[in-house]
């Protein structure tokens, strides 16, 4: 797809944050500038953390909430599948957008992401899967209109190269306006800025225990060609991702010893 003005047959659209999060909102201004058709399949509820998971062992339920527009009681990854092998199994989308999520997802929290999550369930569907996540310094005030400016180019340039075979692509955009945004780069997963998961303990009014599961984050030490390293700077960053995640060195040492 070149930087002119075709568009996409139709784009199918999903998130993490639910169907009334406002940066789906921004993915829906920014799909209707690339495709004819935009459809909006997304969680009726807030699904942050669910990573990939799919709904096996309780059915979902799919309610209309406009034209081409439907909320599902599931996952993001479910939302996918809904899309694409039920609402649009006819006529399946050309490409899923994911997004645009309330913060980064940088290094290992792409693994707990569920916009990663759908976007690789896209990826696994054989379909080309971006997701777009807003960084943000002040989570009451982010930067909205930064993703919704910059999106549109970055998914045409994107989507202009060629590839032996669908990708999926973790796009983030730095916590800073539009016109002070670096470039679009290319950039490796690196480690982000979790350090661990926390069990925070509380008692409800009966006196009986529940519990919250919060991400410890701090600045940690990156690769210059991180995400991390490149949101920091105030630039676009694109990391593509894959299902295979062997770790190479530990393989290595396991077969030497196996041998």
């Amino acid at each position: 797809m070149s930087a002119a003005e075709s568009k996409l047959p139709r784009v199918l659209l999903t998130n993490d944050d639910g169907i009334d999060a406002p940066g789906l909102a921004v993915l829906e201004a920014v799909a209707a500038q690339i495709a004819h058709e935009v459809w909006v399949v997304a969680p009726e509820h807030d699904q942050s953390g669910t990573s990939h998971s799919v709904s096996l062992h309780s059915p979902l339920r799919v309610s209309r909430k406009g034209e081409r527009r439907f909320g599902v009681s599931g996952t993001p990854g479910d939302c996918v599948v809904m899309g694409v092998r039920h609402l649009l199994r006819d006529a399946p989308p050309s490409l899923v957008l994911s997004g645009v999520n309330r913060g980064a997802n940088l290094g290992v929290e792409t693994m707990f992401s569920g916009t990663v999550g759908a976007a690789m369930t896209g990826l696994l569907l054989g379909l080309p899967s971006f997701a777009l996540s807003q960084a943000f310094s002040d989570r009451e005030q982010v930067r909205w209109d930064t993703a919704r400016t910059l999106a549109p180019g970055v998914i045409r340039q994107l989507l202009a190269i060629e590839h032996a075979a669908p990708t999926c692509l973790n796009i983030n955009f730095p916590a800073v306006d539009a016109a002070a945004a670096g470039p679009l780069t290319l950039t490796r997963q690196g480690v982000g800025l979790v350090e661990g998961i926390d069990v925070v303990p509380l008692v409800d009014p009966r006196g009986i225990d529940y519990h919250w599961l919060r991400f410890q984050r701090g600045a940690r030490v990156d690769d210059p060609d991180s995400e991390t390293a490149a949101i920091a700077a105030g630039r676009v960053a694109v990391t593509p991702l894959a299902f295979e995640r062997t770790d190479e060195a530990t393989f290595a040492r396991l077969a030497a010893a196996l041998r």
